[in-house]
């Protein structure tokens, strides 16, 4: 079994409950979502980079380990359209893994939730453009939100916010995620500005409001990507 993979690196992580930890990056190829804010574009494209089988990709990785190596990021595009591959590299190979998804797939997590040891779900908003159905798209990632809260699996939700974004939108996510969890006090909710943050420069005033309100529902954090201000990738 082999996979496509757009690229592997050592780095730090610069999002999200990890923030500073050193992985390797293992990003896939290929997404089911199109999203406005995508930073990595490149990895929408299911061709781009190079096939892999397991055991490829355990040389690579191994090749990249540093003393301060922490687990490797699988992320993408949407690394869940190769869930059954990566369910054998996790079984052969015992490494700490942080799975990033879009939470739009739970049939197919559900192979690997168990494997799986920290989790970020991208929690979309309707006005990120993703997909024409939003509400069967939110319940899907309530779905695989609740499957890692049923395997155990350290988890976060991960919600980009843009300068447009209004304070009542993130509420009523917040409100709608807390009702649709089975346990919000194992799932924060980690607010991301969109980067570059010099967009929100005069717009501070709109975080603290975002946070507040979705507070009254989750446990808030506001963390921007850390990786582009320190510009490592």
């Amino acid at each position: 079994m082999k996979a496509r993979i757009n690229e592997i690196f050592s780095s730090i992580q610069g999002e999200g409950l990890l923030l500073g930890r050193r992985q390797v990056f293992v990003r896939f190829a290929g997404c089911n979502l199109d999203c406005n804010y995508c930073d990595t574009p490149q990895s929408k494209n299911p061709t781009a980079g190079d096939e892999y089988s397991v055991e490829t990709l355990y040389n690579a990785v191994n090749k990249l380990l540093t003393p301060d190596f922490h687990s490797i990021s699988f992320t993408g595009g949407e690394p869940l359209l190769h869930a059954d591959f990566l369910r054998n590299f996790l079984e052969k190979y015992n490494f700490n893994c942080l799975l990033e998804t879009n939470g739009s797939l739970p049939d197919e997590l559900a192979k690997i939730a168990k494997l799986v040891d920290y989790a970020s779900v991208d929690i979309k908003l309707p006005e990120h453009c993703s997909v024409n159905d939003w509400d069967t798209l939110f319940n899907r990632e309530i779905k695989s939100l609740n499957i890692l809260i049923d395997e155990g699996a350290n988890i976060y939700c991960k919600l980009v916010i843009l300068p447009s974004t209004k304070a009542d939108t993130v509420e009523l996510i917040a409100s709608k995620i807390n009702r649709g969890v089975s346990d919000t006090s194992k799932v924060p909710l980690v607010i991301q500005p969109l980067s570059p943050l010099n967009q929100w420069q005069n717009k501070e005033h709109m975080l603290l409001k975002i946070s507040e309100n979705a507070a009254e529902y989750m446990d808030v954090l506001v963390i921007p990507q850390i990786h582009k201000i320190l510009k490592v990738r």
